[in-house]
């Protein structure tokens, strides 16, 4: 259209030329938009993420530093994508299950011979080859592949259980024809470096494999999910379960009846109105005890915290009093204690003496049984 189209071009059932200040869009009946701006820019930040995936994983695979980002994100006729391709080229047919149909990803050849000649050992320079791959090259493109549809499912989790997986590597585009020519696609165009080698990386979804999910692909049902997803983990961690304990006052023990302390030993509880129960360490609330058909059920009093000279062990700061009472239970306990271990001490180096003067009196018997000395008293109590 020239400069006086906007005077010229009517509109049908406009009874005149149009104003000036209209804007005037063409539109292909042979190639109509599917996609709205909302829907493709979902699609953009979905792919955003599983660009930083990728980076990540690539790099840990080829051990070099590579970089992958979303370039575009635009709609085409399918005929239009294969066109635009190298041939030969590296071409992944996914499957998109449990999404209908396949979709294609696409890999510059100078960006595959890179990764294929660093991973073989290579500084994975561009070899500027134009070539099939071999049997050898396309095992190991496979493997890569199916570590990059690893993060597509990932990324693609806020809106479905996406389960890609690979069909196959083609290096004709022709032999690619997954949907009719005209039927449309949405394309996501990136730029991947790897060490220095720059080139693109691009993933074609048929429109007719996204259709169903179409309506998810919108800011409100995106950030709506969101927002479900982190509801939904603070729901999961109030449902995990902490160890709790139930702590009574008991009778006075002497250390003595403490030291005799056994399985199955009996501790009378003197007052079962100071029940506490403590989770994690910390004491929670204050329990109320009541019989009930023969059993003890517990119902809480009150959310208060006990008071700093109760249930030390639980808050781990103990009482200038607790700190006495260890004082007198250690010296109390101390004395006996290193007694016995003198006395353990003695008693093993005599034991010790014992045992080597025996062995000195056995080797003293062998000399005199092999010598042929005669028998002494030790050599008759032998024989007898």
């Amino acid at each position: 259209m020239d400069e006086h189209a906007s005077e010229q071009v009517k509109v049908l059932g406009h009874p005149g030329p149009l104003k000036p200040n209209i804007r005037v869009k063409l539109y292909d009946f042979r190639r109509p938009d599917k996609f709205s701006k909302d829907q493709i820019r979902t699609v953009a930040i979905l792919h955003e993420t599983f660009a930083r995936l990728t980076t990540t994983s690539i790099s840990a695979a080829l051990r070099c530093l590579a970089h992958l980002h979303v370039e575009l994100v635009d709609q085409m006729t399918y005929e239009e994508f294969i066109r635009s391709l190298p041939n030969p080229a590296t071409l992944a047919i996914v499957n998109m299950d449990p999404l209908k149909g396949n979709a294609v990803l696409e890999i510059d050849p100078n960006l595959t011979f890179a990764m294929i000649d660093r991973l073989f050992g290579g500084e994975g320079k561009d070899s500027g080859l134009t070539r099939d791959l071999t049997d050898v090259e396309q095992s190991v493109m496979e493997a890569l592949t199916l570590r990059i549809l690893g993060n597509l499912r990932e990324a693609w989790s806020t809106l479905i259980d996406l389960r890609p997986r690979l069909g196959q590597i083609e290096t004709n585009p022709q032999f690619a024809q997954i949907v009719p020519p005209a039927e449309m696609v949405i394309l996501v165009g990136f730029t991947f470096m790897i060490e220095g080698v720059e080139g693109r990386m691009n993933f074609c979804i048929p429109y007719l494999t996204i259709e169903p999910i179409i309506q998810k692909l919108s800011s409100q049902y995106w950030y709506s999910a969101v927002r479900l997803k982190d509801g939904s983990v603070r729901r999961d961690v109030s449902r995990l379960k902490a160890d709790a304990s139930v702590f009574f006052e008991a009778e006075s023990l002497a250390l003595a009846d403490v030291a005799r302390l056994k399985k199955n030993s009996l501790v009378r509880l003197e007052d079962f109105s100071t029940a506490w129960l403590a989770a994690g360490g910390r004491a929670v609330c204050r329990l109320r005890t009541r019989p009930v058909r023969g059993r003890l059920e517990f119902a809480v009093a009150s959310a208060e915290t006990p008071e700093e000279d109760s249930l030390q062990p639980l808050t781990g700061e103990p009482s200038p009093a607790a700190d006495r009472e260890a004082g007198s239970l250690k010296h109390l306990v101390r004395e006996p204690l290193e007694k016995l271990a003198v006395e353990m001490k003695g008693a093993l180096e005599t034991l010790a003496g014992k045992v080597t003067a025996l062995q000195k009196r056995q080797e003293e018997l062998g000399d005199r049984l092999f010598r042929g000395a005669p028998a002494g008293p030790d050599n008759g109590a032998l024989r007898r």
